[in-house]
């Protein structure tokens, strides 16, 4: 029994062992395998937090780029490759979107650029994108510029229907002739200034480019360059000359404030627009300061530390000495420009001329110019005081406020520099010396409409002021010398080739009219503004109208004829011939301009076939 049983409790003992062991064994071994499965687990959580993170970013992306692009389509287009400053009406879609109902009559409130602006939803249904420009929004038309590199075309904006000056620039001409810095000073000038407000200047509205070229859109002033008008008249008037270059002074006051210098001012720089206000072109050559009214010594090719002493900036005619001598540059520089073309405008040419670099830049730097006489006295003082060699000392440019003491020369006496731009420009009319005693007479020629056409007797008494009436001059009739009448004119073909053949053997001046029979000739005093020289003029079949310098025998030109052409008698000695592009002053110093007008009104009558016609 006791050995039963202890067997039994023996056997107990070993089982209870064994499911104790099998216990803990498999106690350990849930645990060993647990391990894992809690890292696994954990690593399952990390990446479900993470990929929902992910997702949250993306949908708040998505959100934020739904939300910008609905309320402000232009920011989201700036960021393509195209320079629009500030957005023009060329730079917008030509339809915008139609309103829905349900948007225009809410008015909801929506924050642009971070809680800066707020605008309506109807607000923002009228807002019209900004889209990139190419070459197939404009219609090219003329081309109204011609440059080294570059072609200006008048173009029409297919969306607008406005017309611009496009700049065309060739990017292979641009790397040929070195001229990538000019191009972008030209980019970064006109940036500037169509942002700062003045009207003074052209505004560029935007620029893009294609695989040959690069665009510059431009605003267009439909009246063309300065020169032309004072080549047209030959000189302004003193009304004429202080108006414009008081609107000159005005563009560069803003230009030198926003530390811009143009380096390269002259009349065909100076634009007109449809008001026959000024703009300003051409930035080519402009310099932007880092600093106020500071000096550059760079020249033509800034990249090059080599200067080189032929090279400079600007045009000949009107480049200031400093940049002859020292190879520097200031805003000074373009004062001397300004007096220049103040010269221009009233003398009809500029004070330096030469037919050689070397003597026109010899002529700068010795201040080698002269006045013709009849210059006007206040002009000529304001003129001296800005053709100063030292830059330092021309007048304004030691000016607490930026140049008051020119705007207070006595020349610009009476004119309000602050309210040019809404003042409507006086008619361009020449200064005109018309006699020894210097008595200015200004053309202002109009085909009248209340008078009786012809040049007969009573319309030449007329007009000189024979009728007891107020006249223009007080110049003395000449004693009257009879002249035999040729009456070529009234000839058969016959009596004109018997002429023409005595004018052969006899006339030294028949070589010079290309074979014409001559109808009339004469010395005459034929003036480019206020410079004359003596020409032998001559009428001849055809028609036309030779002048001859007497000296060298030498052709010097032709007037143009066309049946527009028109003469006008000032006086016993002055007479001009209007041209559609000119008018020519001319001055018989015998005193038969009478005369002349006859002569050439007959001629051209029997020519054109068109009503006599004189003017006042």
């Amino acid at each position: 029994m006791d050995t039963k049983t202890s067997a039994y409790h023996l056997t107990h003992h070993h089982h209870h062992l064994h499911q104790q062991t099998k216990k803990q064994t498999s106690a350990a071994t849930v645990i060993v395998r647990s391990r894992p499965v809690q890292f696994a687990q954990t690593l399952a959580r990390v990446f479900r937090i993470g990929r929902k993170e992910k997702i949250s970013k993306k949908a708040a992306n998505k959100i934020a780029a739904a939300k910008s692009s609905s309320t402000t389509a232009f920011h989201h287009q700036s960021q393509q490759q195209i320079v629009v400053m500030p957005p023009p009406p060329t730079m917008q879609t030509a339809t915008p979107p139609p309103p829905s109902t349900q948007t225009t009559q809410t008015s909801q409130v929506v924050q642009v650029n971070g809680g800066g602006q707020s605008l309506t939803a109807d607000k923002i249904v009228n807002m019209m994108p900004v889209t990139k420009r190419n070459p197939r929004d404009y219609i090219f038309g003329k081309v109204i510029g011609e440059g080294s590199y570059s072609t200006v075309y008048l173009a029409k904006d297919i969306h607008t229907n406005r017309e611009h000056a496009i700049k065309v620039c060739e990017k292979q001409q641009i790397i040929r002739e070195k001229k990538r810095e000019q191009v972008r000073r030209e980019k970064d000038a006109l940036n500037i200034l169509s942002n700062s407000g003045s009207s003074l200047f052209v505004k560029l509205y935007c620029t893009f480019q294609d695989a040959e070229r690069l665009y510059f859109v431009m605003s267009y002033a439909k009246n063309g360059d300065l020169l032309p008008y004072i080549n047209k008249v030959g000189s302004f008037d003193a009304a004429c000359t202080r108006f414009y270059s008081g609107e000159i002074l005005r563009a560069l006051e803003h230009l030198h404030d926003l530390n811009i210098m143009h380096r390269d001012l002259k009349p065909e720089n100076i634009l007109l627009d449809h008001n026959m206000h000024i703009k300003v072109a051409d930035f080519g050559c402009s310099k932007i300061l880092e600093q106020p009214d500071a000096v550059d010594k760079s020249i033509l090719d800034e990249n090059n530390p080599r200067q080189r002493s032929n090279s400079f900036v600007g045009t000949a005619q009107y480049v200031s000495p400093e940049l002859l001598t020292e190879k520097t540059i200031s805003p000074s520089s373009d004062l001397w420009a300004l007096g220049c073309i103040i010269y221009q405008m009233i003398a009809g040419l500029p004070p330096f001329r030469s037919r050689s670099e070397y003597m026109l830049f010899k002529k700068i730097l010795n201040l080698d110019y002269v006045y013709p006489d009849g210059f006007n006295a206040d002009a000529k003082d304001l003129v001296q005081k800005l053709l100063v060699l030292d830059p330092n000392e021309r007048l304004g440019t030691k000016d607490d406020q930026r140049y008051t003491s020119i705007r207070s020369h006595p020349f610009y006496n009476g004119l309000d520099f602050d309210t040019l731009h809404v003042t409507n420009p006086p008619p361009i009319y020449p200064y005109l010396p018309g006699n020894s005693e210097s008595q200015e007479l200004r053309s202002q020629y109009r085909v009248p409409d209340h008078l009786e056409p012809g040049l007969d007797d009573k319309q030449l008494t007329r007009l000189l002021g024979l009728d007891g009436q107020s006249s223009s001059t007080t110049t003395p009739a000449p004693v009257p010398r009879p002249r035999k009448r040729s009456g070529i004119l009234h000839m058969n073909d016959e009596e004109k080739q018997h002429q023409l053949n005595q004018q052969r053997c006899n006339s030294k001046w028949h070589g010079l009219v290309e074979g014409n029979l001559i109808v009339k000739q004469g010395l005459v005093d034929k003036r480019k503004g206020l410079f004359a020289r003596r020409r032998m003029l001559m009428l001849t079949m055809g028609p036309h109208l030779y002048y001859a310098d007497p000296v060298s025998m030498t052709l010097k030109g032709e007037i143009p004829w066309s049946p527009q052409l028109r003469v006008e008698p000032k006086n016993f000695r002055i007479f001009f011939v209007h041209t559609p592009n000119r008018t020519y002053y001319l001055e018989d110093p015998e005193g038969f301009a009478l005369e002349w007008c006859k002569a050439i009104e007959e001629m051209r009558v029997n020519t054109y076939g068109v009503s006599p016609t004189t003017c006042t």
